[in-house]
């Protein structure tokens, strides 16, 4: 991994779906973590896995040097990785619209997520969840913990 690489695990996560809510984001530079995490008391699943890459995003917006080249975001929700790759295109021709002709769900979100996409200019990557890769199951506990009310302990 090049110095000026940053690659971000993110995963969202709510008891109930809509109920208690997380959202967990690891950021890995060179060889240092940095972890991440919040939680909101009603949200939905969808919602906080949108949210896990707004917050990291906006995160590393605050805090970048001009020498950071690549970022990349891996998640396991395909609905994050296939919306802002593909299917935001045509929500924003149909007037957010999707292909039942229906007002696109939490689209204050897919709005925000897209500008700072535009501007920061991510990889987007899918990875299968619970299948063993650390990062993935650490974000997923990180967005577990602040859903059920007892945040971890977060690598800063």
């Amino acid at each position: 991994m090049k110095n000026n690489t940053i690659t971000i695990y993110t995963d969202g996560a709510a008891k109930g779906n809509p109920g208690s809510s997380g959202w967990g984001a690891i950021f890995l530079m060179g060889n240092r973590v940095l972890e991440i995490g919040g939680g909101v008391e009603h949200a939905t699943n969808n919602q906080m896995e949108l949210t896990a890459p707004i917050e990291a995003l906006k995160y590393l917006k605050s805090r970048m040097s001009k020498t950071v080249s690549d970022i990349e975001i891996i998640s396991d929700s395909k609905y994050v990785i296939l919306g802002i790759t593909e299917w935001i295109f045509n929500w924003q021709k149909k007037n957010w619209r999707g292909a039942n002709k229906k007002p696109v769900l939490n689209r204050e979100l897919w709005e925000e997520l897209h500008a700072l996409a535009q501007e920061l200019k991510p990889k987007w990557t899918y990875v299968e969840g619970h299948t063993g890769n650390i990062y993935n199951e650490r974000a997923d506990e990180i967005a577990t913990s602040f859903a059920e009310g007892e945040p971890v302990i977060l690598k800063k």
